[in-house]
């Protein structure tokens, strides 16, 4: 079944939006940062063209089809986007959107390339360009490059302080090297900012009980 970060990839069919949120899930005890998603927004032949198809082949196929279309949609995304890039049209924006497409391949170091390409070009809003740090330190993460995971996050909640998402992120990462304290602290700042945030929530209770469990051993983060 297509995952729900599917049903939201793209805003339509050759372009993304410039809004990019990396999330952190943690579920029975196992914890991993979610996926990439980017808002899609189908046109109205879509969902009549589906909604022929559902009832030809009933409810599991609507799934199938939508997955299809998705992955058509990045290939059609990135080929438009690495055409702007060719023929140095592409805006800081453009860099962005092709780097969250790369991620969402999970092609990570072409999608470092892009995002830090944005990053050097990037002339709005600085808290915009907290979103561009928060998907390079995905990128990172993903590859197990924790330091400079960090590295992006901080970046990203300093240049946006109610930047939940990034705080949840920076929380996983440290968790990641088991500098429990400072994870503990990142999952306290996304709950100042929203404090019904399921992920903060269930994340901090686990962390809580490492700090407990280590108080008063040494530690090299300390």
């Amino acid at each position: 079944m297509v995952s729900a970060a599917d049903l939201r990839i793209a805003q339509n069919l050759v372009t993304f939006a410039p809004l990019l949120q990396t999330g952190v899930a943690h579920a029975a005890g196992n914890r991993s940062v979610g996926e990439i998603s980017v808002s899609l927004a189908e046109t109205g032949f879509q969902y009549a063209y589906l909604g022929g198809v559902l009832l030809l082949l009933g409810g599991g196929g609507f799934f199938v089809i939508r997955q299809i279309l998705v992955r058509r949609e990045l290939e059609m995304a990135a080929k438009e986007l690495l055409e702007r890039v060719r023929t140095s049209q592409a805006t800081p924006v453009e860099y962005y959107e092709l780097g969250a497409v790369m991620l969402r391949k999970k092609l990570y170091p072409v999608a470092r390339k892009y995002l830090e390409q944005a990053i050097k070009k990037w002339e709005d809003d600085e808290q915009e360009l907290a979103q561009v740090y928060n998907a390079l330190g995905f990128a990172y993460f993903s590859e197990n490059k924790v330091e400079q995971a960090i590295s992006h996050y901080e970046k990203a909640v300093t240049l946006s302080p109610g930047y939940t998402v990034a705080w949840n992120n920076l929380g996983s990462s440290y968790e990641k090297r088991k500098d429990w304290k400072r994870a503990l602290k990142a999952y306290e700042q996304t709950l100042q900012f929203d404090p019904r945030n399921k992920v903060a929530l269930s994340c901090q209770k686990y962390v809580k009980d490492k700090v407990e469990l280590y108080r008063g051993i040494p530690s090299k983060f300390d």
